[in-house]
């Protein structure tokens, strides 16, 4: 290319997602439809980012579109520059109090009184509640996708601010018919022999007791984690506000010696939303342990 290259800080974002859905789509006609432009524009588009990077990224033959080598390096640092421009432009507008307040939480946490009570002082403010499941909170955090989340720690905190609301004890997930079923309690000794789950996205603060190698099938959701204990192929620890939401065919048995799960509201460090501290003292009093 004969242009000289536009200095990097010049970079417009639009072109850089055109750019990134024609490398999903690997075809100029389908990335068209899907950012509804005709498509001669948008290889006007593309050729015009690439004059500003001063480097071909997307190669196209009678056999289709295929990134060439500058595409492929640059496309993981495209798609990652579009996420801190969203991440940015939320934490201004979070700052600034505009758009939505959103509330995250996770199974069987009950912020309905809290939401209610911020939606009642601030009868003018956008305030939502969404579900997340357990791997989710950390990430929906750092994405701005929630400014506040309702769970048990069982994620990495660093870079979250950490406010605790109680703890939680733990119990033991076993079929019906399970040797341990008929227990009134149990010890991490009684199920040392026993194969448990692994899970995704948790940290080592959360799902199985240190040093237990005995390990199942990787599981992502609650749904699957009970399915595995009716069928006998597992046991596993839960929080005991999970007891009082069972299958009919699980039994959950107290642990005396496991340690309890911590509930806590977790936000972005330095988050500066004007509803946060009031939805925090609203937490405080409505987010209680399960009796």
């Amino acid at each position: 290319m004969a242009d000289l290259p536009v200095p990097p800080a010049d970079l417009e974002l639009r072109l850089v997602r055109y750019f990134t859905v024609v490398a999903d789509e690997l075809h100029f006609g389908r990335a068209a439809d899907v950012l509804r432009l005709a498509q001669p524009s948008l290889s006007r588009q593309i050729r015009r980012l690439e004059r500003q990077l001063g480097a071909r990224l997307l190669d196209r033959s009678p056999r289709g579109t295929r990134l060439t080598a500058a595409g492929e390096t640059f496309l993981p640092q495209a798609r990652e520059l579009l996420r801190a421009a969203a991440r940015a432009t939320a934490s201004a507008r979070s700052a600034a109090g505009h758009g939505p307040f959103t509330v995250g939480y996770t199974t069987n946490l009950i912020v309905t009184p809290a939401v209610r009570e911020l939606r009642h002082r601030h009868p003018d403010a956008d305030v939502r509640a969404v579900h997340l499941s357990w791997s989710e909170p950390r990430d929906a955090l750092l994405d701005h996708r929630v400014d506040v989340v309702a769970a048990r720690l069982v994620f990495a905190p660093d870079g979250l601010e950490i406010t605790p609301l109680y703890v939680e004890p733990r119990v033991l997930l076993v079929p019906l018919g399970h040797r341990l079923a008929g227990k009134e309690s149990v010890t991490l000794d009684d199920i040392a022999g026993e194969t448990l789950p692994r899970f995704a996205g948790v940290d080592g603060g959360g799902a199985n007791p240190p040093g237990h190698t005995r390990l199942g099938a990787l599981v992502e959701t609650l749904e699957d984690k009970l399915e595995m204990v009716a069928g006998d192929e597992v046991v596993s620890l839960a929080p005991a506000g999970f007891a009082t939401n069972l299958r009919q065919d699980i039994v959950s048995v107290p642990v005396s010696d496991a340690l309890p799960v911590r509930v806590v509201l977790a936000s972005r460090s330095g988050e500066r939303h004007p509803l946060l501290a009031a939805f925090r003292a609203a937490a405080s009093r409505y987010l209680l342990p399960a009796r």
